[in-house]
């Protein structure tokens, strides 16, 4: 009687090995790479994070930049210049909803999402993957105002420390931003109602702050808004850390004013915390998980 051996179960092309399934660090990556190359290759779709940035440092700073007066630089003629970096950098970061939404929402309807569900990759890396994507896309705006600010006559004055903080912040709140955009692509789907619903929930808010004007500028209840609204605490938080004009606030301002960098703090965490669970949730229940 001969010996039997016992065969390993072979692994299929249905069934991938326990390798092809460890690996969430490669897998996301190469969907960051994929979202990456088509950025380069549709340059088009970057309008929002390149030109558009630079057309607003130039048009505000040489429109409005001899009509307002900052409160405690009402006699430095540069100072709004340097007043409205500050808010440009917190509506552009706000403005990161729109990259991913619009790329997830493109692989809802291209069919991208049947196709990454057939492959041996580990669960979370799609989101994984656009999420470090559009991080590694919200460089491009920052780099590019700070050139142009310092061309129209902004300068970081705070110190070394103080601006590397104050880029770590843009950094996280645009993680928090992300987050929302996961969120509204997986409820919506559509790159057109993702455009529709963001445009509307999000650019209201970025002018309501103190992104262009002090918040003492504003009347009523639009000016009760603004000093609690988190994109003015964004602007108010990096002009404290780059040390430019606006910072000076009433004795008996709300505390958002007076301590912008914890208000922005709260609000990253705040939205991660929450927005990042409902998001997973929504996706895997929109790709049928």
């Amino acid at each position: 009687m001969s010996a039997t051996s016992i065969a390993e179960p072979a692994t299929t092309d249905m069934e991938p090995s326990h390798d092809e399934r460890s690996r969430p660090v490669h897998d996301t990556w190469v969907i960051a790479k994929r979202g990456l190359k088509h950025m380069r290759r549709q340059p088009e779709a970057l309008a929002d994070a390149t030109f558009q940035p630079i057309m607003f440092v130039l048009l505000f700073a040489y429109v409005f930049g001899g009509a307002i007066a900052i409160p405690g630089a009402e006699d430095d003629p540069g100072a709004y210049r340097e007043f409205l970096m500050g808010g440009i950098f917190a509506q552009t970061l706000s403005f990161g909803v729109f990259g991913v939404a619009m790329a997830l929402a493109a692989d809802f309807n291209n069919g991208a999402m049947d196709r990454f569900r057939s492959l041996p990759i580990a669960r979370g890396s799609v989101l994984a993957g656009h999420s470090l994507a559009n991080l590694i896309r919200a460089a491009i705006p920052i780099v590019l105002m700070s050139l142009t600010g310092l061309i129209v006559g902004w300068q970081p004055r705070g110190s070394f420390f103080d601006t590397i903080a104050a880029y770590a912040l843009m950094l996280a709140f645009t993680f928090a931003m992300i987050w929302i955009g996961v969120l509204l692509a997986s409820l919506v789907r559509t790159p057109e109602a993702v455009q529709g619903v963001a445009f509307v929930a999000i650019f209201p808010l970025t002018f309501v702050a103190s992104t262009f004007v002090p918040t003492s500028t504003l009347p009523g209840i639009l000016k009760t808004i603004a000093e609690w609204n988190p994109i003015s605490s964004v602007a108010n938080a990096l002009r404290e850390l780059f040390n430019n004009p606006g910072t000076v606030v009433p004795a008996d301002a709300p505390w958002p004013l007076h301590h912008s960098i914890a208000y922005t703090l709260i609000w990253t965490v705040l939205i991660i915390v929450i927005t990042a669970p409902l998001a997973i949730r929504a996706y895997q229940r929109s790709i049928g998980d």
